[in-house]
């Protein structure tokens, strides 16, 4: 139980300081002393220095604690996970190639492809990957250091939601308004699967085999 704890307090803390750095008024007061790019410097070192422990923390002490539930590693769970983990590349991949008016570089606001599916791309794809990882790995520290993943990414993108309709853009609520949250939950989900590039779809399906190729040598089983 004690690796436990310290991946749940590595957890916090990285989502601590990572959502209250980015707090309009915290930001604003250390840009305006320390200038965007260092702040953004400082702000990128303090995020690493609580990530990079809690994914040590995690792969040293894999499938800690009790388990909660046990999967039959069948058919239907590896084709839900490698299904679920082509969504989630996809996702990842298509946040990276039209990146949100909300991102450090913003895009349009004009939602297209993948924003039309959620508005957070990035985030639900961590979000999913996490959600994915918790079926097979059902310890205590398995499901603190996975269901990380989809808390984070919820509670984020729900905070950046709040700052930019408060302090960004005129033009981030007209894209706030018509696109959802949640992913495939909007009215223009079909639209938005249509727009996606075949290439980035392609990217999805390829990272997820070169993943899976290559998981027990770099993550273990």
């Amino acid at each position: 139980m004690v690796a436990t704890s310290v991946i749940l307090l590595l957890w916090l803390g990285f989502a601590a300081t990572h959502i209250g750095l980015s707090t309009a008024t915290p930001r604003q007061r250390m840009v305006a002393r320390l200038g965007e790019n260092p702040f953004r410097g400082i702000y990128s070192l303090i995020s690493f220095a609580f990530f990079i422990p809690l994914i040590w923390v995690y792969f040293v002490n894999k499938h800690a604690g009790p388990w909660l539930w046990v999967l039959p590693r069948g058919v239907p769970l590896l084709l839900v996970m490698y299904v679920g983990m082509a969504v989630a590349f996809t996702l990842v991949i298509s946040s990276l190639v039209r990146p949100s008016p909300a991102a450090v570089i913003p895009g349009s606001a004009t939602p297209r492809g993948v924003q039309r599916i959620t508005r957070h791309p990035l985030f639900m794809g961590l979000a999913l990957f996490g959600l994915l990882h918790m079926l097979p790995n059902g310890t205590t520290g398995d499901v603190v250091f996975f269901g990380g993943f989809p808390l984070f990414s919820l509670v984020g993108g729900w905070h950046q939601d709040q700052r930019k309709l408060a302090y960004g853009p005129a033009s981030y609520r007209q894209f706030y308004q018509s696109t959802p949250f949640l992913p495939f939950t909007g009215a223009d989900t079909w639209l938005g699967i249509r727009e996606i590039s075949p290439a980035i779809i392609a990217g999805g399906i390829l990272a997820t085999i070169v993943v899976r190729h290559f998981h027990t040598a770099w993550f273990g089983g």
